[in-house]
């Protein structure tokens, strides 16, 4: 089954193994890492592959105990009274009861007693619903939570309890020439350099000190997407330069293009060090400069 699952993914072999594992021996899991690291494609990849569900729910303040566990429809109440015929399951219930995955993205954001009903559920595989009875966990049902740990704002420390219960996986950022392959694979451009270009310019955004946090792969698809699209539009040709190496000597047409792009893909994916007076266009503006701009030229062979 590995080998199977692999095919839908570029790299994270060592992830996925491990995730695996973790899923096969029965283990609840929490995926740390930044957005657009493949946490969602892992498992959507997994539960394809065994045939049982992936429930998927965002944490934040709305996300009740009654929204995670579901409800009573109030008009069938009022002509039937409660009863479980009329009980709409929540995702926790539906995961529980298909013997799916329930993916809890943005953990650390849903509130305490949301927190404590499922931890309930994964320290006993049975929740108690009131005038329904006891829902029992298929065998197969694991809870699998996600968050971004450089994002604090507005989240809640999980407890020792919650992370008593999780096996954690940390996830972080891919290699260059595997985010190449990603979005390679993703846009389906016979461009090489406008690939290389946008994973370039989508990278550099995770190195700047101005910068809180740089865009995930997610942007570079998008930038690249964007960029083709747009030179479309203008009649400016793709380089056809099957060369990843930093660029040099590129027409100002092209280049100008992927200034365009990458200002629309990436500007709302960046955020700022509050602390500065700066713009998102304007650290966008400086990254492609140095990119097309100031990159050494390559070596020769040899």
């Amino acid at each position: 089954m590995r080998t199977r699952v692999a095919r839908h993914l570029v790299g994270r072999t060592g992830e996925l193994d491990l995730l695996l594992a973790a899923v096969a021996a029965g283990r609840d899991v929490l995926l740390e890492g930044p957005p657009g690291t493949s946490k969602s494609t892992l498992l959507r990849s997994i539960t394809a592959e065994w045939g049982i569900p992936l429930v998927f729910v965002e944490g934040n303040a709305d996300l009740t105990p009654t929204r995670l566990v579901g409800h009573h429809d109030p008009a069938r109440v009022l002509r039937e009274d409660y009863s479980p015929e009329n009980f709409v399951p929540g995702p926790l219930v539906e995961a529980m009861r298909s013997g799916g995955f329930l993916y809890v993205e943005e953990f650390n954001r849903a509130p305490e007693d949301t927190l404590n009903t499922l931890l309930t559920a994964m320290a006993e595989r049975r929740i108690t619903v009131p005038r329904v009875g006891t829902v029992e966990a298929a065998a197969s049902f694991r809870v699998i939570a996600s968050m971004n740990p450089y994002d604090t704002i507005g989240t809640t420390r999980l407890s020792t309890s919650v992370h008593d219960r999780l096996c954690r996986l940390a996830i972080g950022y891919q290699d260059a020439e595997a985010e190449r392959g990603i979005v390679a694979r993703r846009t389906g451009l016979g461009s090489p350099r406008l690939v290389a270009d946008a994973v370039a310019l989508t990278r550099a955004t995770r190195e700047r000190e101005d910068l809180r946090q740089g865009s995930s792969v997610r942007g570079a698809i998008d930038v690249a997407l964007v960029a083709a699209q747009l030179a479309a539009i203008r009649e400016v040709p793709l380089p056809d330069d099957p060369s990843v190496a930093p660029p040099r000597g590129l027409p100002e047409e092209y280049t100008a293009v992927v200034l365009d792009a990458m200002l629309l893909a990436l500007s709302g994916r960046v955020f700022l060090d509050e602390t500065l007076e700066t713009t998102p266009e304007r650290v966008l503006r400086e990254i492609w400069e140095d990119h097309f701009l100031l990159s050494p030229a390559a070596a020769e062979p040899g």
